[in-house]
């Protein structure tokens, strides 16, 4: 029953902005933290950006700070993660994920849902 699905990605220019959306159901979503994730191909998943359930604590990879911001709506069961001014190295498949721990975990294994992700690809 539980589905998280994300939507928002595409092609842009070194640059460029992307604004994703993950919608989840089947589950209580305000008592989930939530993360977003990325992984190229060949390369591990990667952690990029976690949010709490209340919204009032993030954590961000040093290689999006200051690009990249994750919001949540508890009210639309939803999370989002802006990118602004993107690189050729953020593309990838992106990933949100949904957790039951106070901190965040930047441990992709400590997930318990994940989405199908969706592609952002930025050309150079």
């Amino acid at each position: 029953q539980v589905q998280l699905v994300e939507s928002g990605g595409g092609l842009v220019q070194t640059g460029g902005s992307l604004r994703l959306s993950c919608v989840a159901s089947g589950l209580t979503f305000s008592n989930y933290h939530m993360g977003w994730f990325r992984q190229a191909p060949g390369k591990e998943r990667e952690f990029v950006v976690a949010i709490r359930w209340s919204g009032g604590s993030t954590e961000y990879a040093d290689s999006v700070k200051g690009r990249f911001t994750i919001s949540r709506d508890n009210a639309k069961n939803t999370v989002y993660l802006q990118m602004n001014s993107l690189k050729p190295e953020d593309t990838a498949v992106y990933y949100c994920a949904a957790v039951r721990t106070v901190i965040p975990p930047t441990n992709p294994a400590a997930y318990n849902y994940w989405g199908q992700g969706t592609q952002v690809t930025v050309s150079s």
